[in-house]
């Protein structure tokens, strides 16, 4: 494992933590919108952009905020889910953004995909869209002032991470000292 600043045993833990939170919540996932329908009749597919959000928007407010909040929803834990499985504090925040909303709407796409076999379930683009707005505004909302947190965290003094209460900090900045040599080997010709 990549080790990252001085908490290395603490970030291997984070990113198993991340990893264990986001196999949960693409299992609900994939309960959720993989499950037949038992419907007397199937909408046709949406392929129109935009169709299916004018459409909530045309049905009433009530009705709008369900299906636009629901599709926002759906996968928007992945826009913190994603960062934390990966588990890097260095990374720049457009990369790391892009990145996790192309990974978010690859997702959304695949559960369309699969969806297409599930009887009563139709393709719906704006369900994509939908997807990748919610990761986007979720990894917006969280993950810069987390990572900036962490940071300050990592960046505190060995001293007053023991005071503070930091814990395990202290402990990996020691050093272990010059690496040992053996005298009779010599250098190779």
């Amino acid at each position: 494992m990549q080790r990252h600043g001085s908490g290395g045993s603490a970030v291997i833990r984070f990113r198993a933590a991340g990893f264990v939170l986001l196999t949960v919540h693409l299992s609900v996932v994939a309960w959720l919108t993989l499950r037949p329908l038992d419907l007397p009749w199937v909408m046709a597919p949406n392929l129109e952009p935009l169709a299916g959000i004018r459409a909530a928007l045309a049905a009433g407010p009530a009705e709008a905020v369900r299906r636009i909040g629901g599709g926002l929803a759906l996968l928007a834990p992945l826009g913190v889910l994603l960062p934390m499985a990966g588990g890097r504090l260095d990374a720049g925040r457009w990369g790391s953004l892009a990145r996790t909303v192309l990974a978010g709407g690859l997702v959304s796409l695949g559960v369309e995909l699969i969806q297409t076999a599930v009887p009563g379930r139709v393709v719906d683009v704006d369900a994509v869209l939908l997807a990748m707005a919610g990761v986007a505004l979720a990894h917006l909302a969280v993950v810069p002032a987390w990572r900036a947190r962490l940071r300050r965290r990592a960046a505190r003094p060995a001293g007053s991470a023991a005071r503070g209460g930091g814990g395990g900090a202290a402990r990996d900045e020691v050093s272990q000292g010059a690496t040992p040599r053996i005298p009779r080997v010599g250098i190779a010709p």
